[in-house]
């Protein structure tokens, strides 16, 4: 570019400056024909000077924005200015290029509106730019509001100016509530001090932070919240503001909780089972013959009743699945066994309650009862009776077919497990009917005992 003396003449100047701008700046009649074309015009709009003066400006507006230019004509002849507008413009290669134009009257000595002075500013740049931003921006809130956790930002003093969706999703509140430290609105007020004072620290030291608290939902539940905050720095390492983040936790708390409880159960059940082997083989005739094998047998029947209980998690457990599971060993002798009742599920420490006394039943039925021969029979019954406080559960076994029964000369310890375990576990009533026809168990108790 040539350089300029200030003191040269005005119209001189006036076109030195007009030709080093870098806007495109136009001058047009107000029939359209471009008069003068400086070079910022041919950097933008790829015609020069030579090409394009005596044309009509309308050679650079695309066809769906010809009325742009009536309006342009209309207020230039009413003498008024074109405020600034962002529009395309065409390029000669027939490319677009985003502008702002801005269009003034030129006036004579008289006044008169004789032309008019036309300025575009490339914006091509400052557009790319704004995309980008608006681009980086949708990303962010769609990152920011599609995430698990609620998530917040503060300024360097931990005033919090921005959440995302989830936050008043799920407390139902709105920013003009919760800037700054109206968040502590939604806090527990059994925890809400202690959170204030321990993130107050942080934000004074700028460390980060992290605590574990309840927050109340739109609903009014109180979920239990993992919340983390770090500072965000730039390159010299000056504290700019805050992001931080609440994980729920509700349901892992709750999980470990259930765990921490059932690290107890299976603690006390395993005690209790210790103490029921320990039982077994202090009070089984040693002197017997059989007594390794009858004490293998009972111990067996403890260990079917506990898997009945670790499958279905130490939970409510059908009357026909804790029978089969404790007459399984029986083997082939179980298609002489017909059971018959409603569904009723015994609680787990019913189910242990009885499934001692079906398994020393079965087995003495194998050995000496109806069992022990192929014509044998056994039924199972039970049923509920009556309803609420005065409900009550009935169950029975009855042996028919089998050798002629008489009743044993001494109460041993299985003639115990059969009566004396369900009555006392149970508060029942236990009868034992030794028939010459066949062997007979009925207990009777109260439902609640059982259920």
């Amino acid at each position: 570019m040539n350089a300029v003396d200030p003191g040269a003449d005005p119209a001189a100047l006036l076109a030195a400056i007009v030709e080093s701008s870098d806007d495109a700046i136009v001058g047009k009649a107000l029939d359209g024909r471009i008069l003068s074309w400086n070079a910022a015009a041919e950097r933008i709009f790829g015609w020069s000077a030579e090409e394009i003066i005596g044309r009509n400006v309308r050679t650079l507006i695309p066809e769906d924005r010809q009325a742009e230019e009536d309006a342009i004509i209309a207020s230039i002849s009413g003498g008024e200015r074109m405020p600034s507008f962002e529009t395309v413009r065409q390029r000669k290669d027939g490319s677009l290029v985003s502008v702002a134009v801005t269009v003034s009257p030129v006036r004579d000595a008289e006044g008169r509106v004789v032309a008019a002075s036309q300025i575009a500013r490339d914006m091509s740049e400052s557009i790319s730019i704004q995309n980008r931003l608006a681009l980086s921006e949708e990303r962010f809130r769609l990152l920011a509001d599609n995430i698990s956790q609620l998530a917040w930002i503060a300024d360097s003093e931990g005033s919090i100016f921005w959440y995302n969706k989830r936050w008043f999703d799920y407390t139902g509140t709105t920013l003009e509530q919760m800037e700054g430290w109206g968040w502590k609105e939604v806090h527990h007020p059994d925890h809400v001090d202690r959170v204030v004072e321990k993130i107050a620290s942080h934000f004074a030291s700028g460390e980060d932070w992290e605590d574990t608290f309840p927050l109340r939902s739109a609903e009014g539940e109180w979920r239990w919240f993992l919340s983390r905050a770090k500072p965000i720095r730039d390159d010299s390492g000056t504290l700019l503001c805050w992001f931080g983040t609440n994980t729920d936790v509700t349901a892992m708390r709750e999980a470990e909780e259930r765990i921490e409880l059932l690290l107890q159960e299976v603690n006390h059940r395993s005690k209790n089972m210790l103490a029921v082997v320990q039982s077994l083989a202090r009070r089984s005739n040693i002197d017997r013959p059989d007594f390794i094998e009858r004490l293998e047998q009972r111990i067996h029947g403890l260990a079917a009743n506990q898997d009945v209980l670790v499958r279905r998690a130490w939970s409510r457990i059908p009357v026909q699945e804790m029978v089969e599971a404790q007459l399984r060993s029986l083997g082939d002798a179980q298609a002489q066994i017909r059971c018959e009742g409603p569904l009723v599920e015994l609680s787990s420490g019913a189910a242990e309650a009885m499934a001692m006394a079906f398994h020393e039943m079965g087995t003495n039925a194998l050995k000496y009862g109806a069992l022990s021969v192929p014509e044998g029979r056994v039924a199972i019954r039970w049923r509920i009776s009556g309803a609420g406080d005065e409900a009550r559960f009935h169950i029975e076994w009855v042996e028919s077919g089998g050798p002629p029964v008489r009743e044993p000369e001494r109460q041993g310890f299985g003639t115990r497990i059969i009566a004396d375990v369900p009555r006392v576990k149970l508060n029942a009533e236990v009868r034992t009917c030794y028939d010459p026809e066949g062997f007979r168990w009925i207990l009777d108790c109260a439902a609640a005992s059982i259920l």
